[in-house]
């Protein structure tokens, strides 16, 4: 249910392979949520500018059922931008993430929603 989505004008040649992979533990644990359900997707070479320049960039936004707020949004930011940084080479100020609380009635899976699924 959680989904990490990252657009950037990185190109795709300097996106580690990896980087999903990695990037999905990372949310779980933030989130406290299954690895099983995490989803991150990144895409690149996405024509972008920010502030001006067109340097390394992006935008996000970490949709999730649950464990978003105003606190706790605040630790997602510091470890998602930590791990874009440390892995894409986007500097924490050529980034904007949005964080997106949906209701389970909002998102569907296995040909229903979370709602019918776990009330």
């Amino acid at each position: 249910m959680p989904h990490f989505r990252i657009e950037t004008n990185v190109p795709r040649s300097k996106i580690p392979a990896d980087f999903v992979l990695k990037a999905v533990p990372v949310l779980a644990k933030a989130l406290g949520k299954p690895e099983q359900y995490c989803v991150v997707s990144i895409i690149p070479d996405v024509p972008m500018s920010f502030g001006g320049t067109t340097d390394p960039c992006a935008v996000a936004n970490l949709m999730s059922i649950g464990a978003l707020g105003v606190e706790q949004n605040k630790k997602h930011a510091k470890i998602l931008f930590e791990l874009v940084e440390q892995e894409l080479g986007i500097k924490n100020d050529r980034m904007y993430i949005t964080f997106q609380d949906n209701p389970t009635g909002n998102v569907g899976y296995k040909g229903t929603t979370f709602h019918a699924l776990f009330g």
